[in-house]
C-alpha cells in the first residue's frame, strides 16, 4: 500500500476523529444522566458514538488514502496526456521529415500549379506544356427516342479491360442500352447517357479515366432484327506518337463521332520532354507534383518558371509547436509537484519519483543538444534558450535566420538518428507506453485501491457486528436502569427518602 497520504485527506481524517470523540462524550453523558434516575439510556446514540469511536481511525485513514491514490492516479493520467502531446508534435522533428518541407510556386504564367514533398531538391525548373491529358467521348448518330435497334451483345473494352452487355427487347432503345451499360457488372469506367438533339437521341460514351491508352471501343455480336443496333460497332485507336485518338465505325463512318480525344498531358521539363497519363504529374520531378489545367497551354507555347525551396515557415511553426508543447509539459510537471508552504494542499507528485526521473530525463535532453562526432549542436544555435524554471524560450529572429541561412545546423539538431526529437520521442514512449514508469505506477496504485475496498469491506462487516453487539448490550442495561429505577421510587415510596417520609413511616 502507498504510504504517500495528501496533507488535506490527513487533515480530514483528524477532524472525523475529534467529532466522533466529542459524539462519544455527548452519548456518555446520558449513561450518567441515566444511573442517577433522570432518564433512560439513549441507546442509538450511545451505540453510535462508540462504535465510531472505535473504528473512526480506521475508516478515516483508508479514506484518505483512497483519495491520495485516485488524486495520484488522475495526476499521472494528467502528466501522460501532456507527455502524448508532445510525442504527437514531435513527429516531423524526430523522422527527419522537417528538412523535407519544401514550397513549391510556379511563375510567368497560368494554369499550372505544384506541390513539393518528401524526396523534392531545392532548386529552379522551366516547365512548357503543349497539352492536357483528356479523357474520351463519343456521340453515336440520332435514333428515335422510342426506336427498337434490335438485340444482340454488345461488347465495350475500355484501354485493356473490356465486359459485355446483353441487348434484348426490354433494353434495345438508346436509353435502355446506356442503363444497361451503366450497370452492367465489370464496366471498367465507361460512362453512358443520352443526349436529345434536334435530330433525335444520341447515346454518348465517356470515359471516367484520362489517357492515351484509354480508348473505348464498341464490337457488336450475336446480332437479330437490326434496326440500327450494328452501327453501334465503334473502334478506337490509341495515338502512339502523344497525340489524339482515333476513331472507325463499324458499318458506316458517320455513326460516331468523337468529341473528346483521349491523350496524354504532353510537357517539357528544362527542355526535356515527357508526359503523364494524368493531369496530376507526380514523376517527372522527384517530389514534387505538377497540377495541369488547359489554361497552360498557349501557342505560342509558355514557358513558366518552377521553384522548389525549402518550406521555413512550416519548419519554424513546427519548432515553436514542439516549444509549447514542451513547455505544457514543464508546467504540467511544476503543478503536479508544487509545494506551498503552510498550504493544506500540496501538489499530488509532490516529492514523487517517477515525476522527478521523468523530469531530469527530457530537461537533460534538451539542455545536452546533439553530438556529432567532435562537437554538438545545441538548442541555443537556433534561438532556443532554456530558461531558470525549465521551460524553453524562443527568439524568432534568431531561429529563422538559422532555418534560412543555417540548415545544415536545423538538420543535425534534429535528425532521425540522435536529434533531440528523436531523443524526446525514445524517452516519452518508455515512460508512457504499457510497461513503463507511468503504467507501472499507476497499475501499483489500482492494486492498492482494491486492496483498501476489500479492508473496507471487512471494516463495514465489523461495524455492523460491533454495531449489533452493542446495541443489545446496552438495551438489555436500560432495562435494567430502568428497573432499579422503579425499585429504587417504590421503596422511597415505602420507607421515606432524604426529604420524605414513606408509608411506612407514617404509619408505624
Amino acid at each position: 500500500m502507498s504510504t504517500i497520504t495528501s496533507s488535506s485527506a490527513a487533515s480530514a481524517a483528524s477532524a472525523t476523529v475529534a467529532a466522533d470523540n466529542a459524539a462519544l462524550q455527548q452519548a456518555m453523558q446520558s449513561v450518567i444522566t441515566g444511573a442517577t434516575g433522570n432518564s433512560s439510556l439513549d441507546v442509538s446514540t450511545l451505540v453510535t458514538a462508540l462504535v465510531n469511536s472505535k473504528t473512526a481511525g480506521q475508516v478515516a485513514a483508508l479514506t484518505a488514502q483512497q483519495s491520495s491514490d485516485n488524486t495520484q492516479i488522475s495526476a499521472f493520467g494528467t502528466l501522460s496526456a501532456a507527455l502524448g502531446a508532445l510525442e504527437t508534435g514531435l513527429t516531423s522533428l524526430s523522422n527527419g521529415g522537417l528538412q523535407n518541407t519544401f514550397t513549391a510556386t510556379l511563375s510567368g504564367g497560368t494554369g499550372i500549379t505544384a506541390t513539393a514533398t518528401t524526396g523534392a531538391v531545392a532548386g529552379s525548373y522551366s516547365v512548357a506544356v503543349s497539352q492536357v491529358a483528356a479523357s474520351q467521348a463519343l456521340s453515336s448518330s440520332a435514333f428515335t427516342a422510342s426506336q427498337a435497334l434490335g438485340t444482340g451483345t454488345l461488347s465495350l473494352s475500355l484501354g485493356s479491360k473490356s465486359f459485355d452487355v446483353s441487348i434484348t427487347s426490354s433494353n434495345n432503345t438508346v436509353a435502355g442500352i446506356a442503363a444497361a451499360i451503366n450497370s452492367a457488372t465489370g464496366n471498367p469506367g465507361i460512362t453512358a447517357t443520352v443526349v436529345n438533339g434536334t435530330d433525335g437521341a444520341h447515346l454518348v460514351l465517356a470515359s471516367s479515366t484520362t489517357g492515351a491508352s484509354n480508348t473505348i471501343s464498341v464490337a457488336v455480336g450475336n446480332l437479330s432484327g437490326d434496326n440500327g443496333l450494328s452501327s453501334l460497332g465503334v473502334t478506337s485507336t490509341a495515338s502512339t506518337t502523344g497525340g489524339q485518338s482515333t476513331i472507325t465505325s463499324a458499318n458506316n463512318a458517320s455513326a460516331w463521332t468523337q468529341s473528346t480525344a483521349a491523350q496524354d498531358a504532353e510537357f517539357k521539363i528544362n527542355g526535356i520532354a515527357a508526359s503523364s497519363s494524368t493531369n496530376s504529374v507526380t514523376s517527372a520531378i522527384a517530389g514534387v507534383t505538377l497540377n495541369l489545367t488547359s489554361a497552360a497551354v498557349t501557342t505560342p507555347a509558355t514557358t513558366q518558371t518552377l521553384t522548389v525551396a525549402a518550406d521555413t515557415t512550416s519548419q519554424a511553426s513546427a519548432i515553436n509547436n514542439f516549444v509549447s508543447l514542451y513547455n505544457t509539459v514543464v508546467t504540467t510537471m511544476g503543478t503536479l509537484a508544487q509545494y506551498t508552504q503552510g498550504a493544506t494542499t500540496q501538489g499530488p507528485l509532490l516529492g514523487d519519483s517517477t515525476l522527478n526521473t521523468i523530469k531530469n530525463a527530457l530537461s537533460s535532453i534538451v539542455a545536452s543538444g546533439v553530438k556529432n562526432g567532435s562537437t554538438s549542436q545545441s538548442l541555443g544555435s537556433i534561438g532556443i534558450s532554456l530558461q531558470a524554471d525549465g521551460t524553453l524560450q524562443v527568439d524568432s529572429a534568431a531561429l529563422t535566420n538559422a532555418l534560412q541561412n543555417n540548415s545544415s545546423t536545423v538538420a543535425s539538431l534534429f535528425n532521425s538518428t540522435n536529434g533531440i526529437g528523436a531523443q524526446l520521442s525514445t524517452s516519452i514512449t518508455n515512460f508512457t507506453k504499457t510497461g513503463g514508469m507511468i503504467d507501472v505506477r499507476t497499475t501499483a496504485l489500482n492494486s492498492d485501491l482494491k486492496s483498501i475496498q476489500t479492508q473496507q469491506t471487512s471494516l463495514n462487516d465489523y461495524i455492523a457486528q460491533l454495531t449489533s453487539q452493542y446495541s443489545a448490550q446496552f438495551t438489555a442495561l436500560n432495562t435494567l436502569m430502568a428497573t432499579m429505577n422503579n425499585n429504587s421510587q417504590y421503596l422511597t415510596q415505602l420507607f421515606g427518602g432524604t426529604n420524605s417520609a414513606g408509608a411506612l413511616a407514617t404509619n408505624k
